[in-house]
C-alpha cells in the first residue's frame, strides 16, 4: 500500500483523530513526502523534521480534502507549501546577499539537459543536493515541481532576475559537477 491507494475510509478515520488511522496514513505517505523534503533540505535529519511539520499540517487540514482531487497531488502541494514557509522563516533570520546577473538564453544552457538524460536519477539527486540551499530550492521548484519563474519569485519573495540567476547558476554548477565526476559531456 502506498500514498496513491489511500481509501476515503482511512481519511475519514484520520479526521476523527483515530491514532491507528493516522499512523497508517503516515506509513503510506512517509516515503513520498521524504523524497519531496529531501530535495529541499541539506540533510536527512532536516528533511525528516520538515516531513513531520508537513504531515501535521496534512492531518490538520484533512477535512478540507476533496475526493475528486488525487490525494497524492493534494499532500504534495501541502508539503511544498510547508517547505516554502520554512524557507521564508529561515530567510528572515539569515542575512543574505543576492547576486543578480543578466540572464541570456543560449544554446549552452540547453546542453545540460542532454547530459542529464545520460545519467540515472539517483546520481542527479546527489548532484542537486550539492547545490547551495537557495539555488537548490529555486532549481527544484522550477525543474522538478514545474513552477514558473514568476510563481517562484512570488513564493520566495525574490525578484524574477534573482530567480533567473539561481537557475543559471544551478545549471552551470550541475554541468561542472557532471564533468568532474567523469561523465562524458559532449557539446552537441
Amino acid at each position: 500500500m502506498n500514498i496513491e491507494n489511500v481509501e476515503l475510509d482511512l481519511i475519514t478515520a484520520c479526521i476523527k483523530r483515530e491514532r491507528r488511522a493516522e499512523y497508517e496514513l503516515y506509513k503510506r505517505a512517509y516515503g513520498y513526502l521524504l523524497l519531496i523534503c529531501r530535495r529541499y533540505s541539506s540533510s536527512t535529519e532536516e528533511a525528516k523534521e520538515m516531513l513531520n511539520v508537513g504531515f501535521y499540517r496534512i492531518l490538520s487540514n484533512l477535512e478540507k480534502y476533496h475526493p475528486e482531487i488525487p490525494f497524492k497531488a493534494w499532500v504534495r502541494k501541502i508539503m511544498v507549501n510547508v517547505l516554502i514557509d520554512e524557507y521564508r522563516k529561515k530567510k528572515k533570520h539569515h542575512a543574505r546577499i543576492e547576486y543578480v546577473e543578466e540572464y541570456f538564453e543560449t544554446q549552452d544552457h540547453s546542453e545540460l539537459n542532454s547530459a542529464l538524460a545520460r545519467i540515472d536519477v539517483a546520481a542527479i539527486n546527489i548532484l542537486i543536493a550539492k547545490l547551495p540551499p537557495r539555488s537548490r530550492e529555486v532549481f527544484n521548484l522550477f525543474v522538478i515541481d514545474g513552477f514558473s519563474q514568476k510563481e517562484i519569485s512570488e513564493m520566495l519573495e525574490m525578484s524574477v532576475g534573482t530567480i533567473k540567476w539561481h537557475l543559471n547558476f544551478s545549471k552551470t554548477q550541475l554541468k561542472l559537477m557532471i564533468q568532474k565526476i567523469g561523465l562524458v559531456y559532449v557539446k552537441q
